[in-house]
């Protein structure tokens, strides 16, 4: 029996040491099949306030780097974007500004996919204030590791300040060059590192004292955005994230810093 029971034993501690294999959220460690679950919960408590929250944090300056992002994206006629952890609809809507004031509308569209229903259902609110029409934008709750759509399906595939969010960032990878036809480009808009010290010093300061306590008094939750800001120092550095990139099999691989190097555009080719 003692034998018996010792095997079991040992199975039981294989079988957790093979399910346990840790990642990180923010500075703490987790296991990994806990992490999709903790990031839901983050943005489903921010998600109403998420876009002010984004106002006050950048000073509004994210809304030129979003600019920027679908200005080089460069849409053009009959393009089918996929933005991905897209959920209160930023991008979409640049998108659709975009082809609709260089008369590109035509055959144009724009699935928004997140993993968070709190954050698509913002998305939808807005959309619907704002009188988008249906007919060139849709919505679909989606994790970007495993994409419920069919392979080349979509010109181009956008993912803005969400990547650093995944458990498994070479997967999300690989899923977006599954979904893009022939010649289709992805193009992530990302936090980063300065690449100058002193303002690196600076931008941490303003990171971790001010932030969180942003967050603290206009939305009464400080833990939020505490993981938000560590979630960035976290994120691979440029190269890194260039080379992994190229590993998923795309070409003409760049990225172009933005504000000093606290934000970056990458971009690659599905060729």
């Amino acid at each position: 029996m003692s034998l018996l029971r010792n095997l079991v034993v040992k199975q039981s501690l294989r079988r957790c040491s093979t399910s346990a294999k840790q990642t990180h959220f923010g500075f703490e460690t987790v296991p990994e099949n806990e992490k999709t679950e903790k990031v839901r919960e983050v943005f489903e408590n921010v998600a109403h306030s998420y876009d002010v929250m984004n106002d006050v944090m950048s000073v509004g300056i994210h809304r030129i780097w979003k600019d920027m992002f679908i200005h080089n994206l460069g849409p053009t006629k009959n393009t089918k974007l996929l933005d991905v952890a897209g959920g209160t609809g930023d991008i979409a809507f640049r998108f659709l500004n975009y082809v609709k004031n260089s008369n590109l509308e035509e055959g144009s569209h724009v699935t928004v996919c997140d993993i968070n229903q709190a954050m698509l259902d913002v998305g939808k609110a807005r959309c619907e204030k704002l009188k988008y029409d249906s007919e060139h934008i849709s919505w679909q709750q989606g994790n970007a590791e495993e994409l419920p759509f069919e392979d080349n399906k979509f010109n181009a595939y956008t993912i803005a300040f969400g990547v650093r969010n995944v458990t498994h960032i070479d997967k999300v990878l690989k899923e977006a060059y599954r979904v893009l036809k022939p010649g289709g480009r992805f193009m992530c808009l990302e936090f980063s590192q300065l690449e100058y010290a002193p303002a690196q010093w600076v931008y941490d300061q303003y990171s971790f004292q001010v932030i969180p306590v942003m967050g603290q008094i206009l939305t009464g939750k400080w833990q939020p955005y505490q993981y938000l800001v560590e979630s960035i120092r976290q994120f691979p550095k440029k190269e890194h994230f260039k080379n992994m990139i190229e590993e998923a099999g795309f070409r003409q691989v760049t990225y172009e810093n933005l504000s000093l190097g606290i934000v970056a555009i990458h971009s690659g080719f599905k060729l």
